[in-house]
C-alpha cells in the first residue's frame, strides 16, 4: 500500500457481487466489500494500468485446487501431536522443519501482493486500536497480526476459516453456496518470514518469536504448530497443566520473560482453569537512522501532550535533505525518515491546531497520495527521543471491529486445531516493541544550499510508519502522544 507495487489488482464490481457466497450466515458482508474497495483505490491510484491482474487468492493457493463442501470437515484427516513437551521440561526454540526455509515461486510477486493485503488490514486494526486509545500513545504490527491470523486460520473450521480469509482478503468466491475455495496458510506465513528478512539486518534488528500454550490433556495439529515456525525467528509450544491456574500463569510468564532475554515480562493475566489455549507473538524491532542526528544539538524542549499541558524531553535535531510534503488539505506534514537502504520512517505530524485522530481517520486512503507528493526539502528537523512498547489483545481489537465472534469467539470453532471436544481459543496476545538510536550509519553535511531550511519541529502528537522498502510493507504503526510514557 506504500510506494508502487509490483502487481497491479484490479477487482471489478462482479467479483465484489459475488462475495456472499460461501460466506458464513451473520459475517459481515458489507466489511469484506469495504475492504476491496479500498484495496481497488490503493492499487488504481498507485499501480500502471497495463500491469497483469492476478487475484490474491491464487499466489496463496495450493496446486490442483478445488471447491470443497463447507459442511464436511472429514475431507483430510487432522494429524496431531501428543504429548507435546512439559513447559518444565525445555527452554529451546522447538526444531524447525525444512519446510519452512524451502524456496518459494514467484517471491517478488507474493511479497508486494501480501504487503499490499497486510497494510490494508493493518490500518484498519490501528484505526481500531486508536479508537480505544485516544489520549495514549499506541503501537502496532500489521506484519505480526497478520501472521497471528493466518496461524490460527490453520486450525480453523471451513466455516470459521472463510471467515478468516475474508478479512484477510484473500478469499476466492465461488458459484456455489455449499462449498468454498481455501488458501495455503503456510505458503502466506512463510512469504511474511521473507519480507521479514527483507530489512537490513546490518542496521536494523527485526526479532519476532511465537509462543503457544496448550492444555496439558490436549494435542495439538501439526499444521498448526509448523505455521508457529514458518513467519517466526523461533517458536516454543508446550504443554501446560492449567488446573492449579495461579501457578500455570506464573509458569508460563516466567517461561516468556526467559526466552525473550528479559524483553517481555507478565503478558498473560487472568488465566483460568479451563483454559485450553494461550497464543502470545512478539516482534522486537531495533532501529537506526540512516542519517545521524547531531548529537551536539540534543537539548531538551517541550512537548505539548495536550492543548495546555506539556512535557519535557530531549529533542533531537538535524538539518539537512529530507523527503517532505506539506498537505494543506488535510493540515498536516509528512516526512519520510530512512532507516537503511531499504527500511524508513514515514512521519505525519498534523498542524498546531488540527485533530490528530482527523488525521487517522484518513490514512487507508491518503498514504499513496503523500507517497506521491513527497519532494526533496531542506529542512531543520526537531525530533523527541522516544522508543515504545505494547500489548495487542487481538479479540480486543477484532471485538472492535465487530468480527470477533466469528474469528475467536462464539460462531468460531476450531475443531482443525486439536481433537479435544469444544476446543477454545483462550487469548491473543502480540507484543511489540519499537527501540530507536540517537545516532546513524551516515553524516549528512549541510546543504550548500543558502536558502534557509524549513523548520520542523515535531513538538506535538504525531503518527508514524516503519516501513520495509523492497515490498512496501509496513512493520510498525503508532501514535506519540506523550513521549515519556
Amino acid at each position: 500500500m506504500l510506494g508502487r507495487p509490483s502487481v497491479h489488482h484490479r477487482i471489478t464490481s462482479s467479483r465484489i457481487s459475488k462475495a456472499s457466497a460461501g460466506t458464513p450466515e451473520g459475517f459481515p458482508i458489507k466489511m469484506n466489500k469495504m475492504f476491496l474497495a479500498l484495496l481497488m483505490v490503493s492499487c488504481f491510484a498507485m499501480g500502471t494500468a497495463n500491469r497483469v491482474y492476478v487475484h490474491p487468492f491464487n499466489l496463496f493457493s495450493s496446486e490442483n485446487i478445488s471447491c470443497e463442501v463447507i459442511q464436511n470437515e472429514e475431507h483430510k484427516p487432522v494429524e496431531t501431536v501428543h504429548p507435546l513437551t512439559p513447559l518444565q521440561d525445555s527452554t529451546e526454540p522447538d526444531p524447525r522443519s525444512s519446510s519452512t526455509t524451502e524456496n518459494l515461486k514467484n517471491l517478488t510477486q507474493r511479497t508486494a501482493v501480501l504487503a499490499e493485503l497486510q497494510n490494508s488490514l493493518g490500518l484498519r486494526m490501528y484505526q481500531a486500536l486508536s479508537r480505544t486509545q485516544k489520549h495514549a500513545n499506541t503501537l502496532l504490527s500489521p506484519l505480526n497480526a497478520f501472521g497471528s491470523l493466518v496461524t490460527l486460520y490453520l486450525g480453523a473450521s471451513k466455516k470459521t476459516a472463510i471467515s478468516y480469509q475474508q478479512l484477510l482478503g484473500l478469499n476466492l468466491e465461488s458459484e456455489k453456496a455449499d462449498c468454498a475455495y481455501f488458501i495455503d496458510g503456510h505458503t502466506v506465513l512463510r512469504t511474511l518470514q521473507a519480507i521479514s528478512a527483507q530489512v537490513d539486518q546490518s542496521r536494523n534488528e527485526l526479532r519476532t518469536l511465537v509462543w503457544t500454550f496448550i492444555t496439558s490433556d490436549a494435542d495439538l495439529s501439526k499444521d498448526f504448530l509448523r505455521g508457529t515456525q514458518d513467519f517466526s525467528d523461533d517458536s516454543f509450544v508446550r504443554a501446560v497443566d492449567f488446573s492449579k491456574a495461579k501457578e500455570a500463569e506464573v509458569q508460563v510468564n516466567n517461561f516468556i520473560q526467559k526466552t525473550s532475554d528479559s524483553k517481555v515480562k507478565d503478558l498473560f493475566k487472568g488465566v483460568t482453569p479451563k483454559t485450553d489455549l494461550l497464543f502470545a507473538s512478539s516482534v522486537h524491532f531495533k532501529g537506526n537512522w540512516k542519517t545521524a542526528f547531531q548529537p551536539e544539538a540534543t537539548s531538551d524542549q517541550k512537548f505539548w501532550t495536550h492543548e495546555n499541558s506539556s512535557v519535557e524531553v530531549p529533542f533531537m535535531m538535524h538539518t539537512g535533505n529530507y523527503m517532505y510534503f506539506n498537505d494543506v488539505g488535510r493540515k498536516c506534514s509528512i516526512v519520510k525518515l530512512g532507516l537503511s537502504k531499504r527500511t524508513y520512517m514515514l512521519l505525519v505530524l498534523p498542524n498546531e491546531g488540527a485533530s490528530l485522530q482527523d488525521t487517522e481517520k484518513q490514512l487507508l486512503t491518503v498514504i499513496p497520495a503523500w507517497h506521491r507528493n513527497l519532494k526533496e526539502t531542506n529542512l531543520e528537523l526537531s525530533l523527541p527521543k522516544f522508543s515504545l512498547t505494547a500489548v495487542t489483545d487481538l479479540r480486543s481489537v477484532l471485538s472492535e471491529m465487530a468480527v470477533e465472534k466469528y474469528l475467536m469467539g462464539s460462531d468460531a470453532n476450531f475443531r482443525r486445531l486439536s481433537s479435544k471436544e469444544n476446543f477454545t481459543i483462550d487469548k491473543v496476545l502480540n507484543k511489540v516493541v519499537l527501540e530507536m538510536t540517537e545516532g546513524g550509519s551516515e553524516v549528512q553535511n549541510r546543504t550548500e544550499d543558502e536558502t534557509v531550511p524549513h523548520k520542523i519541529t515535531v513538538n506535538r502528537p504525531f503518527f508514524f510508519a516503519i516501513v520495509e522498502g523492497n515490498s512496501n510493507a509496513i512493520l510498525m504503526l503508532g501514535k506519540i502522544v506523550n513521549p515519556t510514557t
